[in-house]
Order: structure tokens, then sequence, then C-alpha cells
């Protein structure tokens, strides 16, 4: 099989998976390992790829663990949230689902800001137990472990009788044509629930979930009013989204 050929067949294998081993890969080109980890690194140099030991993952796929995450493109995560705080005013109710970038926002919100904050996120609501000036709501329900967060019909009802001026919403994949969505059922379910109940929605992405899809629709494109990457707001990336009447910041 050509070089070619081999590359073409691990991205097919990622996009259907998300993860690939390169024993398992080495066995199905029969070729040596070796090779394989030289295509990872090839796929991996140009972007189309996250290697990780043993074999690599999909760019639209999160490392395994929420701490493990924390760490992941940490840099681009703090600048998101840096820009994302001097969005909030006083007064305001925020909606926020977990992830780790939703947390450096969290992180971020100034001692200043007098706000209500309803979350499902096990360490977003930590982390703001000891803010001075928000009011904290946490959503009680079953624990989704590698997401930290809660979910299930507890979390749904709790949210319905809740109208937030911003939903903050942690974002797996966003795609221009397809909108936000999710690999897990359940978090999507919450996640719905959570822009249905809320005035506006503010998505902050790391630039590499951009025109990514997967599996459970969370809320179509046309309901996005506030778009926050770490790219410069003229980035081509972001020429897509701006033609829809996003806000990008």
């Amino acid at each position: 099989m050509l070089k070619e050929e081999r590359l073409n067949f691990i991205l097919t294998e990622l996009s259907q998976k998300t993860k690939v081993l390169s024993t398992d890969l080495s066995l199905q080109l029969q070729v040596s390992e070796d090779t394989i980890r030289r295509d990872l690194k090839e796929l991996a140099d140009i972007g189309k790829i996250r290697k990780v030991h043993g074999g690599a993952i999909s760019m639209s796929a999160n490392p395994y663990t929420f701490h493990d995450r924390e760490v992941f493109a940490l840099e681009n995560k703090i600048a998101i949230a840096k820009k994302a705080a001097h969005l909030i005013q006083d007064g305001q109710v925020l909606l926020m689902d977990g992830g780790t970038t939703n947390l450096e926002f969290a992180r971020h919100l100034p001692e200043t800001l007098r706000a209500t904050v309803v979350t499902n996120s096990l360490p977003v609501a930590h982390l703001l137990s000891d803010h001075p000036k928000i009011e904290l709501i946490f959503l009680g329900g079953r624990v989704l472990k590698n997401a930290q967060v809660t979910v299930g019909v507890d979390v749904i009802d709790a949210l319905d009788g809740i109208r937030a001026d911003y939903c903050i919403l942690g974002t797996r994949s966003l795609h221009p044509e397809i909108g936000i969505t999710e690999i897990d059922w359940e978090e999507t379910k919450v996640k719905q629930s959570m822009v249905r109940n809320s005035e506006a929605l503010m998505c902050l992405v790391i630039a590499e979930k951009l025109g990514t899809t997967q599996s459970y629709l969370v809320t179509e494109i046309k309901t996005l009013d506030v778009l926050v990457t770490e790219l410069d707001k003229n980035d081509s990336a972001l020429q897509p989204y701006q033609r829809l009447g996003i806000e990008i910041i």
C-alpha cells in the first residue's frame, strides 16, 4: 500500500473511532510499527491528527481525563477566557456547563464582579465558591465523571425555572453549517436545556475545534450569538461564522 493510501486509511479510521492504536494499524495495513509511527508523525506535523502515546486521536477528540484536558492548549484557553470575561457585566445571570475552557473563564472573572452563576460543573462550582461577590447555584444530579459535570432529569428540571442573560457553553465541536455537537447524549440534553433558558449563547472555543462535528446536535449554528476564540477576529478560519452574523471576539 502506498503512503498516501495509508494516510487516508488512518484519517478514515479516526473519523469513525476518534482513537487509533499503532499496533492495530500495523496489523491492518501490514507494515511495521515504525512505519506507522512515521505516518502518524507526518499527519500530526500538518495538523491532521493529535499524536499520543501508542497511537493517535482525532483533532476533535479530547484527551481522556478532565485533568489531562486542563493542561492541553492552556495558553489558548487563557487567552479566550480573558477576552470573554470582559463581556460580563454586574447583575447578570450566567448559565455555565463544564469544560476546561469554561473553567479558565470562571478563573478569570474579576473579583469585583457581582453576578449569579448557575452551573452543573463540579470544577467551576468549586472554583467560584471562593469568589467574593458571585452568587453560586450548583445543579445537582448524576455525575458524568470524565466530564466532571452533572446530568439527568434533575438538572434539566432545575434549569427550566431559570432565565439567564448568557449561556456560556463548553463546546466539543463547532461547524458553520451544522452547529454545536457533542459526543455524550445526556450531556447534550443538559446543554440543550441551558441554551433554551438563556437570552444569548456564547461559545468559548479553541481554534482546532472549529469546523468539526460529533454525533449529537446540541443546537443549530443560527442559535449562536457570540464566538470567542484565541484567534484574531479577522482570521480566515472565522470568516464562515462572520458571514452568519455571529459576533466574533
